[in-house]
């Protein structure tokens, strides 16, 4: 009751807040002056303040003037790049249904069944950080990245609120506000909540597998001559887990079953694992000259994982029985990993080419109480650099690298044309953190590991039909000096490379005036000496087929249909909570399965709202249900519910 009141009092907070304040309107314009500052329109008289400091909400025509056009966001990404675009606030339909985010991925992570629990995806992918990271990633997914971060120019106060209710008590909250204090200066903030039930055997109703306290404060600001502009933010999540180990096999015990659900008989009930991090953010640059600036980047990010088990319960059963770091009773594995990140660069545009060049220093330390000194510390310098060049709207080509001193390096390129698209990128890359030294209570390493390699080339032909749109694609990776975890749960080092092939196509149609068809398939063939590190499914197949129109004098947007999703059988990596990450194992097929989900999207102004009924086929199929990881099941039939809306004033 406390957490439901503690919720209802922020809404209304933020619907005081509205009534009690107004801003003045910031003119803007999207156009480009080529260095890279947006330039802005003056101000509409119109809509200038009335002497009370309100101003009216509507026009003289009684026409509501403030919406997703007048509340807009933008990158820093785009900013930095001397391209600064401004978003509308999102009121499509499309894939709205998928809400949580392994299904917003388009299902191409693998995870142990639920929302909030470890995710990993399915297919390689290089990491964005070259240097040493954490390597505890089982919650990435579920963490607002703050080079992601929306920063907002808004004409009026703007909320976003959205609130999700699965079935079986899988439940988020979302809330998003920011208000221009002046017209280069606005502030706002984010907060984010999951309480999600386990699907396994929960005990009582609001026995959660996941819960998460996420928040995030953000500032952009921009000088009256346009030359200054700074950006920043403060992240922190609290990711908690109540781990489940899995469903114990049927083999280990007689009475214990896979298709049950809430009376699956599961091996842990008193072992936690908890994702603590925060960040703080700044991106700050400054106009020199025609052509040319100067920024700064800082960042400080700290990772706290801690997993915790009650060895005087049955929960011991499912460890191994060794004993490393003297907890006979309780197991308490903890790591802290924490960096400090400083980029100085230059850039500017000329004669229709951007360019940057920067200089990196990262700093950082993982900390355990069960390491030898206690702590590891690093030290990493990078030089790098950027070009683009824009032809047109349509034609582009890009390089960007840089280089860790020594050892490691990254080279990326990129073409973009009206029909072609070409992306490669080499990469030497250091192993995590934790795959050189971990001390844990169960398992214990120490390596030294030498730099991953990996070489990947992407093509995309695009071709565009009068109802058809077609995107084959083929991508091609080479990986060397791989680091996973093996059948005995260890890093462990591959000796040969491994040869990805990975045709795939993604395919629109549009039948008559309001049916719709989306698909997309990815085939892998991997071979070399090392291709049994990489379990991934030979076929990967996500098809939508829906109704989509508006109805109602065009008052309702509607879309209903049906999403179906498909793997192929292949061994899944299982899952090992005590040191969060994915291993390999060969005795447990996860078996090719289609999962069916019905689904009705409607719009009505600017409320979007959601009803999907999962697992459609549940009952219909040779097997009971299927799986996701091994001992993990997929989900059972249910109904969820989705609500988002925005207020503008």
């Amino acid at each position: 009751m406390i957490r439901r009141g503690l919720v209802f009092g922020i809404l209304f907070g933020l619907l005081t807040v509205q009534m009690l304040f107004a801003q003045r309107p910031i003119p803007r314009g999207q156009t480009n002056n080529g260095t890279g500052q947006a330039e802005r329109q003056g101000a509409d008289p119109e809509e200038e303040e009335v002497s009370d400091g309100r101003r009216p909400l509507l026009d003289d025509s009684t026409r509501q003037v403030y919406g997703p056009k007048t509340s807009l966001f933008y990158f820093e990404r785009d900013l930095k790049r001397n391209r600064l675009q401004l978003y509308e606030q999102d009121t499509s339909l499309t894939n709205f249904h998928n809400y949580d985010p392994v299904a917003k991925g388009g299902w191409k992570y693998q995870d142990l069944g639920n929302i909030g629990s470890a995710a990993k995806p399915v297919f390689y992918e290089i990491p964005e950080v070259i240097g040493l990271r954490s390597g505890f990633q089982a919650y990435d997914l579920y963490y607002h990245d703050p080079a992601k971060r929306r920063y907002f120019d808004t004409k009026s106060p703007f909320t976003e609120m959205s609130a999700f209710f699965g079935g079986g008590n899988r439940n988020m909250l979302d809330i998003a506000f920011a208000r221009n204090i002046n017209p280069r200066w606005n502030v706002g903030f984010e907060l984010h909540t999951e309480r999600i039930r386990k699907t396994l055997n929960p005990v009582q109703r609001d026995d959660h597998m996941a819960e998460q306290n996420a928040y995030t404060f953000h500032t952009n600001y921009r000088s009256e001559n346009g030359k200054y502009w700074l950006l920043g933010g403060f992240s922190r999540m609290r990711h908690v887990v109540y781990e489940i180990g899995g469903i114990i096999p049927p083999e280990v015990d007689s009475t214990s079953l896979y298709f049950t659900y809430e009376d699956a008989k599961v091996w842990l009930h008193n072992s936690r694992a908890r994702d603590l991090r925060q960040d703080y953010h700044i991106y700050h640059e400054y106009k020199l000259g025609n052509g040319l600036q100067i920024y700064h980047t800082f960042d400080n990010r700290n990772q706290n994982v801690v997993f915790g088990s009650d060895l005087t319960t049955s929960d011991s059963l499912f460890f191994n029985q060794e004993r490393l770091n003297a907890q006979e009773d309780t197991t308490r594995n903890e790591s802290d990993f924490a960096e400090w990140k400083n980029e100085f660069g230059v850039k500017g545009s000329y004669k229709g080419f951007y360019y940057n060049a920067f200089t990196r220093v990262r700093n950082g330390r993982m900390e355990s109480p069960f390491f030898p000194d206690k702590r590891e510390t690093f030290n990493e310098v990078f030089i790098g650099g950027e070009l683009i060049g824009k032809i047109s709207d349509r034609w582009s080509l890009s390089a960007d690298g840089e280089y860790l001193i020594p050892g490691a390096f990254r080279i990326h390129g990129l073409f973009v044309s009206p029909w072609l698209e070409l992306e490669y990128t080499k990469a030497l890359y250091k192993p995590t953190s934790q795959q050189q030294i971990y001390y844990g209570n169960h398992y214990r390493w120490e390596n030294n590991f030498d730099n991953i390699g990996v070489d990947q080339i992407k093509g995309r032909i695009k071709l565009d039909f009068n109802k058809i749109s077609l995107r084959p694609n083929l991508t091609i990776n080479r990986v060397n000096n791989y680091v996973y975890f093996n059948e005995d749960r260890i890093a462990t080092q591959a000796s040969g490379e491994a040869y990805m092939l990975m045709p795939g196509l993604i395919a629109n149609f549009q039948i008559g005036k309001k049916f719709r068809w989306d698909s997309e398939v990815i085939f892998t063939e991997i071979s070399g000496e090392g291709a049994d590190n990489f379990r991934i499914p030979q076929l990967y197949a996500n098809t939508r087929f829906y109704f989509d129109s508006p109805m109602f004098n065009e008052n309702v947007f509607v879309q209903l249909g049906i999403d179906v999703r498909y793997k192929s059988s292949y061994y899944a990596e299982a899952y090992n909570p005590s040191f969060q990450q994915y291993y390999l194992q060969n005795t447990f097929e996860v078996y090719a399965y289609p999962v069916a989900d019905l689904f009705l999207d409607f719009r009505i102004n600017r409320t979007r709202v959601l009803f999907k009924y999962n697992h459609l086929n549940a009952g219909l199929m040779e097997q009971e249900g299927y799986f996701v990881t091994p001992d993990y099941t997929g989900y059972r039939s249910f109904l969820d519910l989705g609500i988002t809306w925005y207020l503008f004033d």
